[in-house]
């Protein structure tokens, strides 16, 4: 997978991505709650998209919330929508954010990174100690497998089994959650 492709991708979806977001705010909300995100709270949101989230994250009055994409359309309108939230463009495996975060969370992306072990290690060591690195998506596996066939599938890989995924997290975080059903799909883990 190109990371260019990736960024070509996301800036010709950026427009209507709003509009064709599909949400589900009872699993939203799960998966904020085992993520950690509370009142205080230093929130890094990977591949932010167009903020879908961060309205649920400032809902929670958290104390930070810096959230960086790579795609620079995807950033532009999260940003205009957001002008509090700080908004990187960028790649999350080697920007350089000055500061490390008590809650670090991957929504609906992670298929989008080529090199699962390489993401966890960097954003490990972006963690607080007690810190919580959470990857989670609003469907199932089954449903996010099928969801990428097609057209992104030059742009992601299978989204692999949870356990695998708790694997990778052992080496770097203790693993706090893994749940996958028919409904949502994450893995949580604490530095």
């Amino acid at each position: 997978m190109n990371k260019q492709d990736v960024i070509t991708f996301f800036d010709r979806l950026a427009p209507d991505w709003d509009a064709d977001m599909i949400r589900d705010d009872g699993i939203i909300n799960k998966i904020l709650d085992i993520a950690g995100i509370k009142n205080g709270a230093d929130v890094l949101d990977v591949a932010c998209g167009t903020g879908v989230l961060f309205p649920d994250y400032l809902a929670r009055n958290v104390g930070s919330l810096t959230a960086i994409d790579i795609s620079p359309e995807m950033a532009r309108i999260a940003q205009s929508k957001f002008p509090e939230v700080q908004v990187v463009c960028g790649d999350v495996e080697t920007a350089n954010f000055g500061k490390k975060f008590d809650c670090i969370v991957v929504y609906n992306a992670f298929p989008h990174f080529p090199d699962p072990e390489k993401l966890i290690k960097v954003l490990s060591n972006l963690l607080k100690p007690g810190g919580m690195l959470t990857v989670a998506h609003g469907m199932s596996r089954a449903q996010i497998d099928r969801h990428h066939e097609g057209t992104a599938s030059k742009v992601s890989v299978g989204l692999m089994h949870e356990d695998a995924l708790a694997e990778i997290f052992a080496k770097y975080v203790t693993v706090t959650e893994k749940i996958s059903d028919d409904k949502m799909y994450a893995v949580c883990g604490t530095k």
